[in-house]
C-alpha cells in the first residue's frame, strides 16, 4: 500500500486582495504551498505527492516551490481544472495510484495541519474507505431563507469539515467519476462518497488547522508562527 497526497492549489484567491494568488503568498519569508508540502514532505509514511495548479502557473509552481525548497517526493504538478471538484479529479486521473493505495486530499493554503494525526487518518481511510478531519462546531449554527432563520441544527451533531480527506482509491475515484457523469456538484471531496451511501469516519483535528483564504485569515497565520516559531 502506497500514501500518495493529492494537493489543490488551483485557486484564484480573489478573497485574499492580493496580486498573487494564495497559495504563494509569504509565510515566514515561504511560499503557504511550501509550508503545506513540507508536512506531507517530511512524513514516512507518505510516498508520492501531487500538486494540482493552474496550467498556466504550473512553471512558476515547480520553479519557485518545488525546486526552491527542495521537496523530495513531489512526482508531478498537475493542471487544475474548472471547480475544485474538477481539480481533483484531474489529480486522481494523473496520479498512478493503485488497487490497494490510499489517497490523501489536503488543501494548498492549510499549513498548520498536525502531523502527528496524518498515521490515524491513514490507518482509518483504509479500515473504514474514507476518513476526515474536523472539529466540532463552537458557535450556533443557524439555517437562513430569504433573509429569514428557518431552523436552528442541533449543535452537538455538527463538525466543521476540514483537509486532510484520505480514501482508498478505487473509492474515491469512482465517487469523482459518478458524480460528473450525473453532473452533481458536492463541497467537499467526502460528500461525493457520502451520497453513495458509504460511511466515512470523522477524525477531530486541531482548531489550528485553517484554511488560508482571507487578509484576515493571513493576520492568524502570521499570529500562529510567531507564538510556535514554525508551522506544526
Amino acid at each position: 500500500m502506497s500514501v500518495i497526497v493529492l494537493i489543490p492549489a488551483a485557486g484564484m484567491g480573489r478573497r485574499m486582495q492580493a496580486s498573487l494568488n494564495k497559495q504563494y503568498l509569504a509565510l515566514d519569508e515561504r511560499p503557504i504551498l511550501a509550508h503545506t508540502l513540507t508536512l506531507f514532505d517530511d512524513h514516512p509514511r507518505v510516498d508520492h505527492i501531487y500538486i494540482i495548479s493552474p496550467a498556466d502557473e504550473i512553471p512558476y509552481c515547480r520553479r519557485e516551490v518545488v525546486q526552491r525548497f527542495g521537496f523530495r517526493k513531489v512526482r508531478d504538478v498537475i493542471a487544475g481544472g474548472a471547480e475544485r471538484q474538477d481539480s481533483v479529479r484531474n489529480g486522481l486521473r494523473a496520479c498512478h495510484a493503485g488497487e490497494d493505495d490510499i489517497v490523501l486530499i489536503h488543501d494548498g493554503v492549510r499549513p498548520f495541519f498536525p502531523p502527528r494525526l496524518l498515521e490515524a487518518v491513514i490507518d482509518t481511510a483504509a479500515r473504514v474507505g474514507g476518513c476526515v478531519v474536523g472539529v466540532p462546531v463552537k458557535d450556533t449554527i443557524k439555517e437562513v431563507a430569504d433573509g429569514l432563520i428557518t431552523g436552528t441544527p442541533e449543535r452537538g451533531r455538527l463538525w466543521q469539515a476540514q483537509t486532510p480527506q484520505g480514501f482508498r482509491f478505487p473509492l474515491i475515484l469512482d465517487a469523482h467519476e459518478q458524480a460528473l457523469f450525473e453532473g452533481w456538484r458536492g463541497t467537499d471531496d467526502a460528500s461525493l462518497v457520502e451520497r453513495l451511501g458509504l460511511p466515512v469516519a470523522m477524525l477531530e483535528g486541531s482548531y489550528r488547522n485553517i484554511k488560508i483564504t482571507t487578509p484576515e485569515d493571513l493576520v492568524l497565520a502570521r499570529a500562529f508562527l510567531a507564538e510556535t516559531g514554525d508551522c506544526p
